[in-house]
């Protein structure tokens, strides 16, 4: 599919603090900056204590900046309150995590639907959903299975069918086959690959490995706070 270039996210001068225990405040993030264009298929890697993560809870809208402005398709998210960014995250993002974030007690098909109960649609139109995003991942047979009843890389693409039921315009994953084998690693990172390529869906990747961020088309590193590489994929990754 055609990419376009409408930005749909910009980080503008992004800085983020926590407060310490003892008082005051320890910085993570120091003036990020950088755009991602609709169709682009981005990693963002650094290793463990970059800011990677912190930097992925806001572009997720999962959490807000110290200073500096957000925009999300054109929106300022920066200063929403947590019920409005509760909001866009539904509306805008699909979310696929590295430990699934699957209900162990509800089967396949309801987990898929979750995120479109929230959008007030009939149960009719959930299930067809649903089952539209199951075949997609090729798991249009096991919709009444629980997730204890499945393997790692199938509860990787139930969530993924999850991600994708409420048709998003951005799918962040966080470290998606931390918890999976290289080789179901590998085909979870390739069936992401056939998303952006295919369907255009914009990916944002959060990763501490070299060798799965090869799988994206761009390359943002992080180290200490801060942006030291953006562009295409190195060869290799010295000197990131």
């Amino acid at each position: 599919m055609k990419k376009t270039s409408e930005t749909i996210i910009s980080l503008n001068n992004i800085n983020k603090s926590f407060p310490l225990e003892l008082g005051g405040e320890q910085q993570v993030l120091f003036d990020i900056n950088f755009t991602i264009k609709s169709g682009e298929f981005v990693a963002i890697m650094g290793p463990s204590g970059s800011g990677k993560s912190t930097c992925m809870n806001i572009i997720g809208a999962l959490d807000t900046a110290s200073s500096g402005v957000y925009e999300l398709y054109g929106r300022d998210v920066t200063g929403l309150t947590t019920d409005e960014l509760a909001v866009v995250r539904n509306e805008y993002i699909g979310f696929v995590f590295q430990q699934f974030n699957l209900l162990p007690k509800r089967s396949v098909l309801d987990n898929v639907m979750l995120p479109l109960m929230y959008r007030g649609l009939p149960m009719s139109e959930r299930i067809e959903r649903a089952r539209e995003m199951l075949k997609r991942v090729g798991l249009e047979n096991f919709e009444s299975y629980l997730p204890t009843q499945l393997s790692g890389g199938m509860k990787q693409r139930v969530a993924i069918a999850r991600a994708l039921a409420g048709n998003p315009k951005l799918i962040l994953a966080d470290e998606p086959t931390g918890a999976l084998d290289s080789k179901m690693g590998n085909e979870i990172l390739k069936f992401f690959k056939k998303l952006n390529e295919d369907l255009g869906i914009t990916i944002v990747m959060i990763t501490h490995e070299f060798d799965i961020a090869k799988y994206a088309n761009r390359l943002i590193h992080v180290r200490d706070g801060r942006i030291n590489y953006d562009g295409k994929i190195p060869k290799d990754d010295r000197g990131l």
